[in-house]
């Protein structure tokens, strides 16, 4: 059994840091895309909308390294993408921690897209007609009376996209690499310990703290969902 120590090391305290910055950052950003695309595939009917669907999906069949190669192809300052950035912004993601998050985000994204618009496709439209017979404009019945109902879909989305971008590492080691403190993330400190000599306590211990901050963000996101739907179900008995 390794040596769990007290407490963890600089190298670890340091991976987790930047997997906790990078999964927020993912989130955060993926959070607006992902409403937005959700409400199209609930919402609206048109040709390539089967193709569109899979594509947003792609990254959760794709063996993860697949998706950091493609993403090495298009963003890599060699790649189209990646060499206007370049020349144009003075923008490099590849090989930085800011790579580390487009990669959590395309990861995680589909599986906000995926609570979300299950959570579009239960809201009652009447409610939404309701809202738009007494003139409110689309927009304003989206954020007034669509947003509150998904609430509890966007935060599961939200929770789900988190969780896969702290434990990310096909994609994230493939395009950005294992820099220590730069792309060094807590699965890719994970790999690099179990294969140094005395490296499993700190192997072991990064497992546990990633275990732990999964549960409480899945438990965080089950309670805050509860008490979301039973406030928006309490205030539909009082309308």
């Amino acid at each position: 059994m390794p040596d769990l120590g007290f407490g963890l090391g600089p190298d670890e305290v340091e991976a987790l840091l930047l997997s906790l910055r990078v999964a927020c950052v993912a989130t955060l950003a993926s959070l607006p895309l992902a409403v937005a695309v959700a409400w199209v595939l609930a919402r609206c009917a048109f040709p390539g909308k089967a193709l569109l669907n899979g594509a947003v999906h792609l990254p959760l069949v794709l063996p993860p390294v697949v998706t950091g190669y493609v993403l090495l192809l298009l963003l890599g300052r060699n790649g189209p993408i990646g060499a206007f950035l370049d020349q144009t912004l003075g923008v490099v993601v590849a090989f930085r921690w800011t790579g580390a998050v487009v990669a959590s985000a395309v990861m995680g994204f589909p599986l906000a897209v995926r609570a979300i618009r299950l959570s579009l496709e239960n809201v009652d439209r009447g409610l939404e007609a309701a809202a738009g017979s007494l003139g409110a404009p689309p927009f304003w019945v989206f954020l007034t009376v669509t947003l509150p109902l998904i609430t509890p879909g966007l935060l599961a989305g939200a929770i789900l996209c988190f969780a896969k971008s702290l434990g990310e590492f096909g994609a994230t080691i493939t395009f950005v690499s294992n820099i220590p403190g730069e792309t060094r993330t807590l699965s890719s400190a994970i790999y690099t310990f179990t294969q140094v000599p005395g490296g499993d306590g700190a192997a072991l211990r990064l497992t546990l703290v990633a275990v732990a901050i999964s549960l409480v963000a899945l438990v965080a996101s089950e309670v805050l969902a509860r008490r979301v739907a039973a406030r928006v179900g309490g205030h539909d008995a009082l309308a």
